[in-house]
């Protein structure tokens, strides 16, 4: 059967849309591009995932934008992102990229048996140190009383969702009591 599914269990999802929501995405050249790829020894006409070597279907950020339900102050931008495979991508989320891909991890590229492991983490190597991502301080941006303010409305929307998490579990259990009753 499967589990149950919550609104909290989408707290993640909320916090990714909150920071999302104001992470700045600075659109990279062709030029930009193709010096990623080539960094990452990629192929621009057969782009790879850059950590396992599959079909890359997205763009991943090598840093994570989100960290403790709060921004890590990396951005949208050609030098916090590489070509990944959807495995890739889901599985590592907001870890580090080489603890994860040296890891365990069910669908990492170690997990995984990718037998290439070492080059690929050589090439990204290369790929950090090509060029500095953008890290910046929200806070000291925006001012400290919008930025509570910002997280505050956060907070609400997780308060409004355990109060209607409630609000479902008294009405499932309604609906079970009804559903045994016409056994």
């Amino acid at each position: 059967m499967p589990s149950v599914q919550t609104m909290l269990s989408r707290k993640s999802s909320i916090t990714n849309a909150f920071v999302n929501a104001i992470i700045p995405t600075i659109p990279p050249t062709v030029d930009e591009i193709d010096e990623a790829l080539k960094i990452l020894k990629l192929d621009p006409s057969d782009l790879r995932c850059a950590y396992c070597g599959n079909q890359a279907t997205e763009w991943d950020h090598l840093r994570p934008l989100v960290a403790k339900l709060r921004p890590t102050g990396y951005i949208s931008e050609i030098a916090n992102l590489v070509p990944a495979c959807g495995k890739c991508n889901q599985s590592k989320g907001g870890s580090d990229w080489r603890k994860w891909m040296l890891g365990k991890a069910k669908l990492s590229p170690t997990g995984r048996g990718i037998s290439d492991i070492a080059l690929r983490v050589a090439n990204l190597d290369r790929f950090v140190t090509w060029r500095q991502p953008t890290k910046i301080d929200f806070e000291s941006i925006v001012g400290s009383d919008q930025w509570k303010h910002y997280w505050s409305l956060y907070n609400a929307v997780i308060g409004e969702l355990r109060k209607s998490q409630n609000f479902a579990d008294n009405l499932r259990e309604t609906i079970f009591k009804r559903l045994a009753r016409k056994r």
